[in-house]
C-alpha cells in the first residue's frame, strides 16, 4: 500500500508524513521497549516451567511492531486523525506479541499468568476461542498495557497479546496468506475449504488435550504411593545400578555379583523411568 492511497486530502502535508521521518524512530521507541519487556517476561515463565522439569505451556513466542504504512492505513480505517497524538491513543495494536501453546488450555493458562503479574494491566480479552469468528479464526486476543521506563520518564505502552495454539497458529498463518494473495477477495469454495479446514484443526487441538490429560494421569498414577511403580525406589535402583556395573564391590547390592559386562539399559522419558533390566526388576517394589 503506498502513502498516497491513505493520506487524508484534507490534512496539512506535514502531519500527513510525520511518522515517516526521523520522528518514527522517536515514536516506536516505546512499543519497541514494551515488546522488550514483555518477551522477557514470557521467558523468564518458560525458563521457570523447565527448571522446575513440569510441563511448559509455551512452545514459541514472536513478535512485531506495525510498520507506518499498516499504522496509517488503520487509522484511516478508524477515521482517527493522522498524528501521533490521535495514533497513540486510538491504535492499540502497534506493538504485537505472539505466543504459541501446544493445548488450548495452555492458552488460559498462559494468560492467567500474564495477567495477574502486578504491572501488568488487562484492558480487554477477546476469547476468539470460545467464540471462534465466521471464518472459523481461533485466538485468545489480551489488549494489555505495560510500564515502560525511558530515560526520562515512564509511559504506559499499549501492547495487543495473542495466544494461541499451534494448530490454530498454523491455520491463521495459512488463512492470512489466502486473504493476502486474493486482497480479501477470496472465491467461496476456498473460504467453505478454511471453514473445514478450522474445524478439523479444533478436532485436532481436542484430541491433543485429551491424550495430555490421559498421560499426565498415568504419571500421577506412577508418581502416588498407591501406584504400581514407586520412582523413589526406582531411582533408588539407579544409582545401584550404575555403581554396579562400574564395578565398586562396596555398594553393590546384597547378594549380586559384581558383572561388569551385564548391560542395564534405561529407558528416561521425561520425568518417568522405566527399569528394564530384569535382574534389577525384582527391586523396584518396597
Amino acid at each position: 500500500m503506498t502513502v498516497d492511497t491513505i493520506c487524508d486530502p484534507d490534512l496539512p502535508m506535514t502531519t500527513q508524513f510525520e511518522l515517516f521521518g526521523p520522528e518514527f524512530t522517536q515514536f516506536v521507541l516505546p512499543y519497541q521497549c514494551a515488546i522488550a519487556t514483555l518477551t522477557t517476561k514470557v521467558q523468564i515463565l518458560r525458563k521457570g516451567f523447565t527448571h522446575l522439569d513440569r510441563h511448559c505451556p509455551i512452545e514459541h513466542v514472536s513478535s512485531r511492531v506495525k510498520s507506518p504504512d499498516s499504522i496509517m492505513a488503520k487509522a484511516q480505517r478508524l477515521r482517527s486523525p493522522l498524528t501521533v497524538a490521535h495514533i497513540r491513543q486510538n491504535i492499540r495494536d502497534i506493538a504485537g506479541v505472539r505466543i504459541t501453546c501446544g493445548l488450548i488450555s495452555d492458552t488460559y493458562r498462559v494468560a492467567d499468568l500474564i495477567g495477574g503479574q502486578p504491572d501488568v494491566t488487562v484492558l480487554e480479552v477477546e476469547d476468539y476461542i470460545a467464540k471462534p469468528k465466521s471464518n472459523g479464526y481461533k485466538s485468545l486476543h489480551m489488549a494489555i498495557e505495560i510500564p515502560v521506563f525511558l530515560s526520562d520518564r515512564v509511559v504506559q505502552v499499549p501492547v495487543e497479546l495473542q495466544i494461541r495454539t499451534i494448530a490454530m497458529d498454523f491455520w491463521a498463518s495459512l488463512e492470512h496468506k489466502i486473504y493476502y494473495k486474493y486482497q480479501r477477495s477470496v472465491p467461496r469454495r476456498l473460504l467453505q475449504e478454511l471453514t473445514e479446514a478450522a474445524d478439523v484443526a479444533h478436532r485436532l487441538d481436542r484430541k491433543m488435550e485429551r491424550l495430555h490429560s490421559e498421560v499426565a494421569g498415568l504419571k500421577s498414577a506412577v508418581d502416588s504411593d498407591d501406584g504400581p511403580l514407586r520412582l523413589e525406589a526406582i531411582d533408588h535402583d539407579h544409582a545401584i545400578a550404575h555403581r554396579t556395573v562400574a564395578g565398586n564391590p562396596t555398594t553393590r547390592p546384597p547378594g549380586r555379583s559384581c558383572d561388569t559386562r551385564r548391560q542395564v539399559v534405561w529407558d528416561v522419558c521425561r520425568n518417568t523411568t522405566h527399569l528394564t533390566d530384569p535382574v534389577l526388576q525384582g527391586n523396584t517394589r518396597e
